[in-house]
């Protein structure tokens, strides 16, 4: 699996995540099972930790996103 093949993986995880509030709980309360169940694959910890630290940092850039996007809008400018 190459680098764009781990990103589109992330990307598609991060969107059913925030989709999903009950999938958001559950990465919430325990990250690594819930990715590897999105998955459908058992690999060791250490290795789904990079995984959800990418997901993780994915979210957050996101989330960033949405809150800088709304500031555009209390200055009065539009999309």
């Amino acid at each position: 699996m190459d680098i764009s093949e781990i990103k589109a993986k992330v990307e598609e995880t991060v969107k059913k995540i925030q989709s999903d509030d009950k999938l958001m709980e559950q990465f919430k309360s325990d990250p690594i099972k819930t990715v590897e169940e999105l998955a459908g694959v058992d690999l060791p910890d250490d290795q789904l930790k990079k995984v959800v630290d990418g997901i993780k940092a994915k979210m957050t850039v996101d989330d960033i996103g949405e809150k800088l996007g709304g500031l555009k809008n209390l200055f009065g400018k539009k999309d």
